[in-house]
């Protein structure tokens, strides 16, 4: 399911491969930078080793360089993130605007069998999450994944046999990271789905208020409001209690990893073999920077789960059928005499639930016909059927003579005359 919801994100964006690949050279190339810098600091060490052994003019030729480094890295990530951003908030605009413009294509039963309130959900709130996972996932997860590679490029060059030791604990990461990920998806997707369902029910409580207490139903809407409220609550405490253990156990792997740097590059500095302590201390900070990015890859998939659980909502709404099409040979017609003919139909919302049966009317043009009857005796099921929001189960509603299936919508609707409650 992820992956098919990845496969359709990956469409809206696209559009914008230009923000993309544009933010991935400006990723590489910070990155890039960010790690010479621990490699010109470990010289610089070299270079004041010792009493009387201080080189001035290489430090300073030195410090000039992580100045211009300096410099770049902060012009690069501004410029990455104003394209992080406008990729970011542009594809979030197409979703939200093919979701809505999904509203207008839905059959009427759609909406009518839906709470409002949780389509506006997935249109508002479900694409706001999708936004701040995709925003963190590329302004840290390609960052992440270049600084992790980048820092065992330049741990290679210096000591091949501490960065073995680096590689063989870094698999605890993700063991942990997908350990957790695969809990977190499932608690952020039910989140989701039940917030949807509370603001679709106060939505529709909201609304419906002066019903609630005419029928003096406070109590159980309460009830109602509580038990889906606790819901939310579990499955909001299960999906953040498991996204933030992913950050502490993370951090413990990367402790380890650091902690065998130093011991081993210590051991080796004692043991007199060709490591300096410029070179160790470039070394340490490359296992920071090398363990810093699992932290924030699992910040990035836990926020991603939530994302992706979020995304498949929107574009389940977004891929229901629409209204059954006009067909091809519809006849359009540009006024109607007026003749209106129900003949023998039938209807009901429900299969199991009966509403209209074997109606027949036959209304002649200039007639005027009053259809009254009790609340839900089908008075307003009648006027969709007329305006085609609903098609008969059997029978047939002719105007002119026309079975109005024959007719197109638009040329049906524009001909009547409708003012609603």
């Amino acid at each position: 399911m992820q992956t098919s919801t990845v496969k359709k994100l990956l469409k809206y964006i696209k559009k914008y491969w230009f923000y993309l690949i544009a933010s991935l050279i400006l990723a590489f190339v910070t990155v890039v930078l960010t790690l010479y810098i621990p490699k010109l600091t470990g010289n610089t060490v070299d270079y004041m080793i010792d009493k009387g052994q201080v080189d001035l003019n290489k430090i300073l030729e030195l410090l000039s360089r992580m100045a211009i480094c300096v410099a770049i890295i902060g012009a690069g990530q501004w410029i990455m993130n104003i394209c992080n951003n406008k990729m970011t908030y542009s594809v979030l605009r197409d979703i939200r605007n093919d979701a809505f413009n999904k509203i207008e294509t839905l059959p009427l039963s759609y909406i009518d069998s839906h709470p409002y309130g949780e389509i506006e959900s997935k249109i508002i709130s479900d694409t706001e999450q999708l936004s701040d996972g995709l925003l963190m996932g590329f302004t840290q997860l390609f960052s992440g994944v270049v600084t992790i590679l980048g820092t065992l490029v330049f741990m290679i060059i210096i000591n091949v046999k501490i960065t073995i030791a680096v590689v063989c604990i870094t698999p605890l990461s993700f063991l942990v990271a997908g350990f957790i990920s695969k809990r977190t998806y499932s608690m952020f997707k039910k989140q989701s789905e039940t917030r949807g369902e509370q603001t679709g029910f106060i939505n529709e409580m909201i609304e419906g208020q002066r019903v609630v207490k005419a029928f003096n139903e406070q109590e159980n809407v309460l009830n109602r409001f509580d038990e889906i409220n606790e819901r939310l609550n579990k499955y909001s405490l299960k999906a953040i209690f498991y996204s933030s253990t992913t950050n502490p156990s993370t951090r413990f792997v990367n402790s380890l990893v650091y902690a065998s740097v130093a011991i081993v590059g210590a051991l080796s500095i004692i043991g007199g073999q060709a490591l300096t302590v410029g070179q160790l201390s470039a070394f340490l900070s490359y296992a920071n920077q090398y363990t810093k990015p699992f932290n924030e890859i699992s910040g990035v998939i836990t926020e991603l789960q939530n994302a992706l659980a979020c995304a498949a909502r929107v574009f389940a709404f977004i891929e229901e059928n629409d209204e059954i099409p006009d067909s091809e040979d519809a006849y359009k017609a540009d006024s109607f005499e007026g003749n209106v003919g129900i003949d023998n139909i039938s209807f009901s919302y429900v299969p199991q639930q009966k509403l209209i049966e074997n109606f027949s009317l036959d209304v002649k043009k200039g007639q005027k016909v009053a259809i009254v009857g009790p609340t839900g005796c089908g008075k307003t099921t009648f006027i969709n059927l007329l305006m085609r929001f609903y098609d008969v189960t059997k029978g047939a509603i002719t105007v002119d003579g026309m079975d109005i299936r024959d007719i197109k919508r638009s040329s049906l609707r524009d001909s009547y005359g409708m003012v609603l409650q």
